[in-house]
């Protein structure tokens, strides 16, 4: 029987020559019936593949930047149904890391024919991510640089927030990995990644696998212009661990106490302030469509 197939849409994102040509690409492949949701946000999301999913989806693509993936992952999570990302957001770094291109007949062709594997999520505070999630400097950097920045500026949106952020104050922070004290101190960010390249392009975690079971984990004590002149200089040389001013490891599980309550963020998206967070790694979470040649 032809499958039953759906598509998640954020209608204000564009890609190639848009959701007409995907409804058309979609019906020239053998589909049995196309479960079609458009939303104006993000956020709304969640409740169409809920949907979708009770009317027998059994492919579902999802058409939006990271922060629409990680809302359809965080429902599609452990039900077996394979997620095809056509990315059409500001950012597609999920897509980017899994070698997923900026190109819908491409990108379509790979949720109809593509390999499905089984890959890694994150879980913060009870809600999924699929490439990042921060609190405190990282966070406000990403809050700051707005959608329409980032169409117009691409990676130096990033940058010009990051400069905008430098200068905020060292917060304590007492952060546990699989329940021993790893970091007791003054910090400015607490990262976490689930894939190796982040916000801006920049290669964070430079070992960081998809379908490895673990998360990587960072935080830097950096401070002021200069010093975070470096950290980024390391990272941009593909070496971050490399850096007097940020602590990597990885870890099954993570939880962190801050001294005061931090903005944090999950694959682009600002959630509200808080002094604590909980993490883990979702092994195996999500079945995603590869490319069938690719190589990781």
């Amino acid at each position: 029987m032809s499958p039953i197939v759906a598509v998640v849409a954020h209608r204000k994102k564009i890609l190639g020559a848009g959701l007409d040509r995907l409804r058309v690409l979609i019906t020239e492949e053998d589909v049995g019936e196309l479960l079609w949701y458009e939303v104006p946000k993000s956020r709304k999301a969640p409740k169409k593949v809920r949907q979708a999913l009770d009317q027998g989806a059994e492919l579902v693509f999802v058409w939006g930047g990271d922060g629409m993936v990680q809302r359809c992952a965080d429902v599609l999570a452990e039900s077996g149904v394979p997620m095809a990302v056509l990315p059409a957001g500001t950012a597609n770094l999920f897509a980017a890391n899994l070698g997923i291109p900026a190109d819908l007949e491409e990108a379509v062709r790979i949720g109809f024919h593509g390999r499905r594997e089984k890959l890694d999520l994150g879980v913060l505070n009870g809600e999924r991510f699929a490439v990042m999630a921060g609190a405190g400097f990282e966070a406000e950097m990403i809050a700051d640089a707005d959608g329409r920045a980032k169409k117009r500026l691409g990676k130096l949106s990033y940058v010009k927030a990051a400069v905008r952020h430098v200068g905020g104050p060292l917060v304590p922070m007492k952060i546990k990995i699989d329940g021993t004290t790893w970091f007791d101190g003054q910090a400015s960010c607490l990262l976490l990644g689930n894939v190796s390249t982040i916000a801006g392009g920049i290669e964070a975690f430079d070992d960081a696998r998809p379908d490895d079971g673990w998360l990587e984990v960072g935080v830097s004590t950096a401070s002021g212009p200069v010093q975070w002149a470096r950290v980024i200089g390391r990272m941009a040389a593909g070496r971050s661990d490399d850096s007097p001013f940020v602590r990597i490891t990885r870890a099954k599980k993570v939880s962190a106490r801050f001294g005061v309550p931090l903005t944090y963020e999950l694959d682009g998206g600002k959630r509200e302030p808080t002094t604590r967070v909980k993490a883990k790694a979702a092994a195996g979470a999500l079945t995603v469509c590869l490319p069938p040649d690719e190589r990781r």
